[in-house]
C-alpha cells in the first residue's frame, strides 16, 4: 500500500527546505512565498534495520525497503479557501495524501520574512486550520442541499445522512476540525464522497534553529500546549536536515549528529511518528531472489496483508507461515527454523504483527 503525505504550512515556514533535505526530489527554496507553484513529489525510503538484519541472513539478490512519498504543497494564505493566493491548487492537492505534515515555523530570523510579521506558531495553525474548515464547510454545505429534497421525501437513509452531514456542519461551524467529531461508521459513510481535508490525520512538524533542536523553545512550548490532547509535535531543523541529507558514509553522518547529541537524523523520527499516526507496520518476506519490507495496517488479518503483494494472493488464500524475527537470528536459515518448530502455519484469522517474515500460499 502506498503511503503519501503531504507537507503543507504558510510560506516561509521551512516547508520547502525540509523537503529538499528528505526527498530525492529538489524543490526550489527561496524567501518569498509561493515558490513552490506546482507541488513537488520525492519518494523516501524508509529505514528499517530489520532489512539489514535478513539481508547478511538470506543473502538475497536485492533488498526492497517500503517507501513514503512526500508531496510538497504549495504555501496557503488567508482566504486560500476562496481562491486566495494558490489556495485552490493547495486545496486539490491536498485531498490526495494519507496525512497531513504540518511544518509550523518555531525559530527567528530577521532575515527570513513571515507572512504575518511575525513568528507565532498558535497564529500560523490557525490560519491554515480555519482555510480547511472553511472549504470543508462549504462541501458538507453543497451535500446538504443535494440531499435536501431526498430527504424531505421520507427517504431513510437520506434522512440518515442529513443527520450526520449536520453533525459535522455543527462542528467546523464552532471552528473544530472535521477528525474531532464523534463519528460512527454511518456518519463516516456520508462524508466519504466528499473528500474531507479536515478528517485526515495531522502531524506537526516545529521548524526549530539549531540551537533548539534538543530542549526547544517558548514557540515550541506554545505549539505543543496548544495541540497537546490531538496530536504529536516532532522538533526539527530544516537547515540541519539539509546538512545531514549531504552525507553519503553512515559513519560521518553519525559522528555530525552526535555533535549536536542527537541518535537520529529528523526524517527517521518523521517517519517513525507517520507511522505511528496511520496506524501502520511492516512485515517482510524473504528468499534468495529478494527480501521486501511490506507496509500494512496495524490489525490486518493474513489474507488482507497478502492483498498488498498481489490481490490474487488474498482471494486465493491457503495459509502462511510465520517466522519470528528473533528465531530467523537464533536459527540463521529458514530450514533450521522448521527442524526446530520455529515456523508457524496460520490460518485466515491470523492477526499479523510488525516485524513477522511471511509466506503465502494460495490457490491461484
Amino acid at each position: 500500500m502506498g503511503l503519501k503525505c503531504g507537507i503543507v504550512g504558510l510560506p516561509n515556514v521551512g516547508k520547502s527546505t525540509l523537503f529538499n533535505a528528505i526527498s530525492s526530489a529538489k524543490a526550489e527554496a527561496a524567501n518569498f512565498p509561493f515558490c513552490t507553484i506546482e507541488p513537488n513529489v520525492g519518494v523516501v525510503t524508509v529505514p528499517d534495520g530489520r532489512l539489514q538484519i535478513l539481508e547478511g541472513l538470506v543473502n538475497p539478490q536485492k533488498v526492497i525497503p517500503t517507501v513514503i512519498e512526500f508531496v510538497d504543497i504549495a504555501g496557503l494564505v488567508k482566504g486560500a479557501s476562496k481562491g486566495e493566493g494558490l489556495g485552490n491548487k493547495f486545496l486539490a492537492n491536498i485531498r490526495e495524501v494519507d496525512a497531513i505534515i504540518h511544518v509550523i515555523r518555531c525559530f527567528e530570523d530577521p532575515n527570513v520574512v513571515h507572512v504575518a510579521g511575525s513568528v507565532d506558531p498558535v497564529f500560523d495553525k490557525e490560519v491554515i486550520d480555519t482555510e480547511l474548515q472553511l472549504k470543508d464547510l462549504e462541501s458538507v454545505d453543497k451535500k446538504i442541499l443535494r440531499l435536501e429534497k431526498v430527504a424531505k421525501s421520507g427517504d431513510a437513509k437520506a434522512k440518515k445522512a442529513m443527520e450526520s452531514l449536520h453533525k459535522f456542519k455543527d462542528a467546523l461551524k464552532a471552528g473544530q476540525n472535521a477528525r474531532a467529531v464523534d463519528a460512527d461508521e454511518d456518519d463516516m459513510e456520508a462524508i466519504r464522497d466528499i473528500h474531507l481535508l479536515t478528517i485526515k490525520p495531522v502531524l506537526y512538524v516545529a521548524n526549530v534553529d539549531e540551537g533548539s533542536i534538543q530542549t526547544g523553545n517558548a514557540h515550541v512550548e506554545q505549539l505543543q500546549k496548544e495541540v497537546a490532547e490531538n496530536a504529536e509535535v516532532i522538533l526539527l531543523c530544516a537547515a540541519l536536515e539539509a546538512q545531514i541529507a549531504e552525507f553519503d558514509d553512515e559513519e560521518e553522518k553519525e559522528m555530525f549528529l552526535g555533535e549536536y547529541g542527537l541518535k537520529e537524523s529528523g526524517l527517521n523520527r518523521l517517519i517513525a511518528a507517520a507511522y505511528r499516526l496511520l496506524n501502520l507496520i511492516t512485515y517482510f518476506t524473504a528468499g534468495v531472489q529478494e527480501v521486501r519490507a511490506w507496509t500494512i495496517k496495524k490489525g490486518w488479518k493474513a489474507p488482507a496483508a497478502a492483498g498488498v503483494i498481489h490481490t490474487d494472493f488474498e482471494k486465493g488464500f491457503i495459509k502462511a507461515e510465520v517466522i519470528k524475527l528473533k528465531d530467523y537470528q537464533q536459527f540463521k536459515t529458514e530450514a533450521t527454523c522448521r527442524e526446530n518448530g520455529k515456523i508457524a502455519v496460520e490460518g485466515k484469522e491470523y492477526v499479523v504483527c510488525d516485524g513477522d517474515i511471511m509466506h503465502f500460499r494460495f490457490n491461484v
